[in-house]
């Protein structure tokens, strides 16, 4: 385990690339003892970094949700991290929101369901049902995921682990919001689906289904993943279920629609 000076500067270090788009070197590689405990320590320490800088908590995301990404990450359960208010973006129906890809290093685009609570939940013995009772509406979203961390390592080009994207806090960097507000009982859930136009081109086609068989399964996971830290879901916060779409790599000038029909259209560009 990383003692905390480590575990301070390495936090620090995330912040410097966040502010400078210099990605840094992988923690696997400079720590090769490196724990999963330790990556949600890095990632603790550096939103405590950012709230201390005036940031405020919105809520949580959750990633590496299929199965693929989590054979390819060597894993067996998803990883999370916390959405803060400055990553926070709105789409206003009808018109193309522009987001500043200057806030970002190496953005790329995921298609999600977002609940919001009315209720917290707290675990550990959170279950889908419970989930549902407290999820005020579930409305779509686009997480946008980004590297502080560099993919692939500058001297061996090995793919960085999943201690690596921990760290980063679960490579989160952005969430677009703006689509349909639905209760979450008053829909199938995991056929809820999406498509995802990149510059025109259709780049992926998913349904919620890819996320766990049920986008709710992984708000009880998560729940009950944070309560050994002391910590809850909280009544008005937002919860990203998990991507049902590959991410896609977004540059300037690159326009998106994500189609979830009858539950709206988020469209937006990278300026």
């Amino acid at each position: 385990m990383l003692d905390n000076t480590v575990i301070e500067q390495l936090a620090a270090e995330l912040q410097q690339s966040q502010q400078s788009g210099v990605q840094v070197e992988h923690f696997s590689r400079r720590f090769p003892g490196i724990t999963t405990e330790d990556g949600y320590r890095i990632s603790r320490a550096w939103v405590a970094q950012q709230i201390a800088a005036g940031a405020k908590v919105i809520g949580h995301k959750i990633g590496l949700t299929s199965r693929a990404m989590q054979i390819a990450s060597q894993i067996t359960e998803p990883d999370y991290g916390t959405l803060l208010d400055h990553m926070r973006f709105e789409c206003t129906p009808g018109q193309v929101l522009n987001i500043p890809a200057a806030r970002f290093i190496a953005p790329r685009v995921e298609v999600e369901l977002a609940f919001v609570l009315k209720a917290p939940l707290q675990g550990p013995h959170v279950d889908m049902a419970q989930v549902l009772a407290a999820t005020d509406y579930v409305t779509p979203a686009v997480e946008i995921i980004d590297a502080r961390i560099e993919q692939f390592d500058r001297h061996t080009r090995v793919m960085r682990k999943v201690f690596d994207t921990i760290s980063d806090n679960a490579a989160n960097a952005g969430i677009v919001l703006g689509g349909a507000k639905v209760d979450p009982r008053s829909v199938d859930l995991p056929w809820c689906g999406a498509i995802l136009r990149q510059n025109g081109v259709v780049e992926e086609t998913g349904l919620a289904a890819g996320v766990q068989g049920h986008p709710a399964i992984g708000i009880a996971w998560l729940a009950n993943k944070l309560a050994p830290w002391g910590e809850t879901l909280k009544a008005g916060h937002v919860v990203l279920a998990g991507s049902f779409t590959r991410p896609v790599a977004a540059q300037v000038g690159d326009s998106f629609e994500a189609d979830y029909g009858p539950l709206g259209c988020l469209r937006f560009q990278f300026v």
